[in-house]
């Protein structure tokens, strides 16, 4: 109506300018003319004014209408038009809710979104029954933890089961549509479906293709033992490096081996090297209870032991990172290992050491290595759906209580068994996070005692710390089981005990290995830059230990003259240990993934440096 209306005031205006043209033309009163004109030049300028106003009032109205809670919602003009188009209403309404004021652009693509859901979409969101679905309290969740102990601590949950349906699944279903054309995208590009679900739970939904992209080369380098595990939600607190101090500190080592530190080095960003090939299965050199292959293993001279030496990382590190640490460490091939070998959760890891290979024996009892077996109590309401044996890597940190709300809520909406779906959906964030079946419909994250148990560590190893915290710490630390494997060998070497340099000492994982390996610590200088991993180390050493622990808190103060030091009051080390931060290596860290020349990741020259100095200190 409004652009007829246009159309005619345009058409009458028209006419009159070229009245006044005739008449110009038929040299009538010129001066009448001008005014005319002048008069017409006002009056097309308030029309187009006006014209504007009614547009954006008219466009208003037309997209939000004021309703009975004095909200803005869509207007049955908008509704209808998107019905025109071939979208079903309730989907348009849904659409437009979900959208808010993000523009039509984005509601378009909800539009289409939803359309591909289909049926789905209609029976999971209970728009099938015509209810308008109710809402859950949907608060920002700041504390991850904070909310869902206040519920614990209060004794029952404000929520009312009854009043809790279908909003929960509306948002968990939109955003796993949302991953599904993520999923479709990278499966038009040639990558299997699998190897794409992986790699979005691997990197986040928010994630871009090129980084998905990236992700799955990584993981096809691994080789298809990888299943994303999560490995790497480390994110250990280190400072810098002077990388200029260490270079000129190694002018005398590129000496000694004709020029060069222990191999020929490229850009310490890994780009000029090939990726080093991860194995599958990745079981290491040997694995407790199998037949030990024969492996052909010669240590260059100046890389044999004593002091023996062991280096810990991540093992999907960017491209080139781990043939560098390798040409640092004596060009050494590393051990990479999956503790799903050794426990009931994955953590894959490159191991760099001059340790024998002979006469391993592994920690006993030995401990579960399936869920079932290591939390018997969860058999109780483990779906026959949820098909893992075994959990991903433990993270630093746990799920929300919202999602852990959202999916109790899916499934007390879905058949039993849950629709495949639903069961895919609710499969992926489990995996993700860890998640155990504690009841019915429920699951929750391991509580940090069970993680203890899981790598290794006494119960309690961590109580006293924040729960945060306590998941902070255990996350970052060593897998005892299989660490203590490969240090076995030193048990018969050491009768008497041994002396420790412990770098990166986190909360002690090498510490607790040697002692669950029967192995005396005479003394052990630790060097742990966070204050709440000395505490837990500090307490669990003046518990079980008899000898000298002393802690640095900065590995960067630990100069060549203070390690003389060391050195000459107590007799040398045997053993120099360590795994330095993975933050800039780890595949989840998708903002500064950037090799051995990220902030935290470069400390491992740190490591190079000191091992260097006790090496050179103790062949005097």
């Amino acid at each position: 109506m409004l652009l007829r209306g246009i159309q005619t005031t345009c058409a009458k205006l028209a006419g009159v300018g070229v009245d006044i043209y005739g008449n110009l033309l038929q040299n009538q009163d010129h001066d009448q003319c001008i005014a005319d004109m002048n008069t017409l030049n006002v009056t097309v300028t308030l029309f187009l004014v006006a014209t504007i106003v009614m547009f954006l009032f008219d466009r208003g109205a037309d997209f939000k209408v004021a309703n009975g809670n004095g909200k803005a919602g869509p207007s049955a003009s908008l509704v209808q038009k998107y019905m025109d188009m071939g979208f079903a209403e309730e989907i348009v309404l849904k659409a437009m809710k979900d959208n808010g004021d993000d523009g039509v652009d984005s509601l378009v693509e909800l539009l289409l979104t939803y359309q591909e859901l289909g049926n789905d979409l209609k029976v999971d969101n209970g728009f099938a029954s015509g209810c308008v679905p109710q809402t859950v309290d949907d608060s920002d969740d700041d504390d991850i933890l904070g909310n869902w102990d206040d519920e614990d601590a209060g004794g029952r949950s404000t929520r009312v089961a009854n009043s809790v349906d279908d909003s929960g699944d509306e948002d968990f279903l939109h955003e796993m549509s949302h991953k599904d054309d993520k999923i479709d995208s990278l499966v038009k590009m040639g990558f299997p479906e699998d190897e794409a679900a992986l790699a979005i739970t691997r990197c986040g939904l928010d994630a871009s293709i090129s980084v998905l992209v990236d992700s799955i080369y990584a993981s096809q380098t691994a080789g298809d033992g990888y299943c994303g595990n999560l490995s790497d939600y480390e994110d250990n607190s280190y400072g810098g490096i002077n990388k200029g101090m260490f270079m000129d500190g190694n002018k005398k080592k590129r000496k000694r081996y004709g020029g060069q530190a222990q191999g020929s080095r490229g850009p310490l960003d890994g780009s000029a090297d090939e990726p080093m090939p991860l194995p599958n299965p990745m079981v290491g050199l040997s694995l407790p209870d199998q037949w030990p292959r024969p492996v052909n293993r010669d240590l260059p001279s100046q890389a044999m032991g004593p002091p023996y030496f062991y280096y810990e990382n991540v093992a999907l590190a960017p491209k080139g990172v781990w043939t560098i640490i390798s040409r640092f460490l004596y060009d050494i091939q590393p051990e990479f290992v999956d503790s799903k070998y050794f426990c009931a959760a994955a953590r894959k890891r490159g191991y760099i050491h001059n340790l024998p290979l002979e006469n391993r024996s592994p920690l006993l009892p030995k401990p579960p290595r399936t869920i079932s077996a290591a939390f018997p109590r969860t058999k109780r309401w483990w779906p026959s759906w949820d098909t893992r044996q075994q959990f991903n890597c433990l993270q630093t940190c746990v799920s929300s209580a919202k999602l852990l709300e959202k999916i109790r809520v899916t499934l007390t909406n879905s058949s039993d068994p849950p629709p495949p779906r639903v069961q895919k959906l609710v499969l992926e964030e489990c995996r993700k996070w860890n998640l155990a079946w504690v009841g019915l419909n429920k699951v929750a994250p391991l509580e940090p005692d069970e993680m203890e148990f899981l790598l290794g560590f006494p119960k309690d190893h961590t109580r006293g710390i924040s729960r945060t915290e306590r998941y902070r710490s255990l996350g970052n630390s060593f897998q005892v089981d299989t660490v203590a494997y490969h240090l076995s060998v030193l048990k018969d070497m050491y009768p008497q005990g041994m002396n420790v340099l412990s770098l990166f000492s986190g909360i002690g994982g090498a510490e607790v290995a040697l002692h669950r390996l029967g192995i005396h610590m005479k003394t052990v200088i630790s060097v742990e830059k966070s204050e709440v991993n000395r505490t837990i180390l500090r307490s669990w050493w003046d518990q079980t230990q008899t000898g000298t622990l002393i802690e640095i808190n900065d590995v960067q103060t630990l100069t060549s003259e203070r390690i003389e030091t060391y050195i000459r009051r107590i007799g040398g080390f045997d053993l120099v240990i360590g795994g330095s931060p993975c933050n800039n290596l780890a595949g989840s860290n998708r903002h500064h993934r950037n090799g051995l020349e990220g902030e935290h990741s470069s400390l491992f020259f740190q490591y190079v440096r000191i091992l260097e100095s006790v090496k050179s200190i103790q062949r005097l």
